[in-house]
């Protein structure tokens, strides 16, 4: 046996990956986090073991990352987010250098060795305009929910300017530019040029090098990725499909993997002196 899985336990939402021994993925899922991390990490593991046709027993080591790992006592191991994301982020892209996760309610920006570790990182956690929530919070003004950001975005012709540097203010500017007649995927379009700024300055303060690597669960909308892309004057890569949003949960199983090998090879091992 030797399947292992990884738990992301994030902020928004829990993420879980059965990883084969070949690292394919045999199964994943997601559930909202809430305030019970607990089960909300139980719900996502049966989640992606029910998908992967697995049973709990049939894995053989479990890391969890995120930042509820320490809160939920499960697993054999647990790592940083950070670390998590880069084994992902590089296992698609290897030549991987910087990576920014846009989260619900955290960004973050890395860079990475030519080994794959983190060298600098940087969180803006302080604030929700610099977060997908931000961009939860425009369309949910303007009537919208989550699921249509990316279908409205992509009608925009001009993305407007929202400048403020905190939720309250942004949202403020949201609500002038709706009473002044502005189209909502302009000011939506607007929400993301903002966000990307505050994306890219923290690329800056890791010093980041190409090549670029997005995660997160904001960049499964693909406007997102583009206006990164025009703020860098550079390619980016983004993971397929969903993965962007279980990137560090498939980079823990990966890590999990790699664990299983070295007990292997410890077991195997001839005794000291021998």
């Amino acid at each position: 046996m030797s399947h292992t899985a990884g738990i992301d336990i994030g902020s928004t939402y829990t993420k879980a990956v059965v990883v084969a021994e070949d690292g394919s993925i045999l199964g994943r899922a997601m559930e909202p986090t809430g305030f019970k991390l607990v089960q909300a990490a139980e719900r996502a593991l049966t989640g992606a073991l029910a998908a992967a046709g697995l049973v709990r027993g049939d894995v053989a080591y479990l890391v969890t990352t995120g930042f509820g790992r320490h809160q939920v006592g499960l697993g054999d191991a647990s790592v940083t987010d950070l670390t998590a994301a880069a084994r992902g982020a590089t296992h698609f892209f290897p030549r991987t250098r910087t990576i920014l996760d846009v989260g619900g309610q955290t960004m973050k920006a890395s860079r990475l060795g030519a080994d794959g570790k983190v060298q600098s990182f940087r969180l803006n956690d302080k604030c929700a305009a610099g977060t997908g929530a931000f961009l939860e919070k425009t369309a949910r003004y303007m009537g919208y929910g989550t699921d249509e950001i990316g279908p409205l975005v992509a009608t925009s012709k001009v993305a407007v300017t929202i400048s403020g540097v905190c939720a309250v203010f942004a949202e403020s500017e949201v609500i002038n530019q709706l009473s002044e007649g502005t189209a909502p995927a302009d000011i939506m379009h607007g929400a993301f040029v903002s966000l990307v700024d505050r994306s890219v300055q923290l690329m800056k303060r890791v010093r980041m090098e190409p090549e670029f690597t997005l995660i997160g669960g904001i960049l499964r909308f693909g406007r997102m990725a583009d206006v990164v892309r025009s703020a860098l004057e550079a390619s980016v890569n983004v993971p397929p499909g969903d993965m962007v949003q279980f990137t560090a949960a498939y980079g823990a199983g990966l890590l999990g993997q790699r664990r299983l090998r070295r007990l292997a090879e410890k077991a195997h091992a001839p005794p000291a002196g021998a």
